[in-house]
């Protein structure tokens, strides 16, 4: 089990705007990030738990944000249909197609999945499988 994900934004505002409204689509809010991060620094949470988080930051670096070659998330969607809702709010929201909503069954017979970049070039991948789902929602109600 991951703590935590993170990844590099240039214009944290857009990444945030991105980030609420895919996040959102499955089922994740932003929460307050204190002291962790710097002062705009971004976090999503499943409401039922509070990790694993996911982060958006500056590069503390300096240098400018981009996605890692061969880098990829992967985030578990509740259902096919907020795969698609998903997709779509990345597109509307400074996104790029990197592999349009549908069944992948080469990975599983039930594996639905879509995958954007970010309009920092992160590639994330929206995901649902029934089994998968079942078992992170029986979790949380432990």
């Amino acid at each position: 089990m991951f703590s935590h994900v993170t990844v590099g934004a240039d214009d944290l505002p857009q990444a945030a705007a991105f980030y609420d409204a895919v996040l959102g689509e499955i089922g994740m809010t932003q929460r307050m990030v204190e002291p962790d991060g710097g002062p705009d620094a971004r976090c999503w949470v499943r409401p039922e738990a509070p990790y694993p988080r996911f982060y958006v930051y500056q590069p503390f670096d300096g240098a400018p944000a981009h996605g890692g070659n061969g880098a990829m998330l992967a985030f578990i969607a509740p259902s096919r249909v907020a795969v698609d809702a998903a997709h779509a709010q990345g597109l509307l929201h400074g996104g790029t197609d990197a592999g349009a909503p549908g069944p992948r069954p080469h990975y599983a017979p039930d594996y639905y999945g879509a995958y954007l970049r970010d309009p920092s070039g992160n590639k994330i991948h929206i995901v649902h499988r029934a089994e998968f789902w079942d078992d992170l929602t029986d979790r949380s109600t432990r």
